[in-house]
């Protein structure tokens, strides 16, 4: 750690909802090493330790943010750590395969649940800290979700990470005169293991790949670390003027 990387978050207190892997793992480990006590959430308490482990800025917290009550745990939680809240990142999400004709209502109550009411209600319950420290929420959705997307069966968790933006530009306005920054970062096909969650064996993960690169300009899958240096940039001081933006990292497949 660098002191030039410590500067951008002395005394700054983070919240990383699907801590565990991927993007969530990458993001919390990226503000502890700009100087942030993070606290880190997620379902399974030995990838968490993972994310903490060498990462003395990080704390942890095993919850179902879909869990009723979970919202006020982890602000409670956040505030008896650290005494303060200052960004929130929204990351944590599931995807399940939901093709028309093929819709299942659990799978879609999952999503609902996971990827939009549980970012909603986490950041009505921080709003009141956030408030007081001019604070920064930052909602990690898709590039998916900004345009049409020719592969059958994401379209619902696309759909439900649109309404995430939609939320991400309003609290935008609504939020400015309190002095809360909002903004967005949609991720392309990126290298997190998501598939692995799908129950995907090692031949369809590696069919998935190839098909996902085909949409890529770039020609490649995203990394979880640079989508974390750009949820880091946005909720950086030096970024106090950018707010209500959703910010496509995805190798150019919305403009390709």
């Amino acid at each position: 750690m660098t002191d030039m990387k410590a500067a951008h978050f002395s005394d700054r207190a983070v919240i990383v909802t699907g801590g565990g892997t991927g993007i969530g793992r990458a993001t919390a480990r990226t503000f502890a090493e700009q100087g942030a006590q993070v606290l880190v959430v997620g379902r399974t308490a030995a990838r968490l330790a993972e994310t903490a482990a060498d990462a003395p800025g990080i704390r942890t917290l095993t919850a179902d943010i879909a869990a009723p009550g979970a919202a006020e745990l982890i602000v409670n939680t956040a505030m008896e750590a650290f005494g303060r809240i200052d960004v929130l990142v929204n990351n944590a999400a599931v995807v399940r395969e939901a093709p028309l004709g093929d819709i299942r209502r659990e799978a879609v109550d999952e999503m609902l649940a996971i990827n939009l009411l549980a970012p909603m209600y986490l950041t009505q319950a921080a709003l009141p800290q956030l408030s007081e420290s001019a604070g920064v929420v930052i909602n990690v959705s898709t590039a998916i979700g900004q345009r049409g997307w020719p592969m059958s069966g994401t379209e619902l968790y696309a759909a439900l990470k649109a309404a995430l933006d939609t939320l991400t530009r309003s609290w935008a306005v609504q939020l400015a005169p309190r002095g809360v920054r909002v903004a967005g970062v949609a991720p392309g096909p990126i290298a997190t293991g998501i598939s692995r969650h799908q129950g995907l064996d090692a031949e369809q993960i590696d069919a998935l790949r190839m098909t996902l690169i085909e949409h890529v300009p770039l020609r490649r899958l995203g990394r979880p670390e640079e989508v974390a240096f750009w949820i880091t940039q946005l909720a950086r001081p030096e970024a106090a003027y950018t707010t209500g933006v959703v910010l496509p990292v995805d190798g150019g497949a919305l403009v390709g």
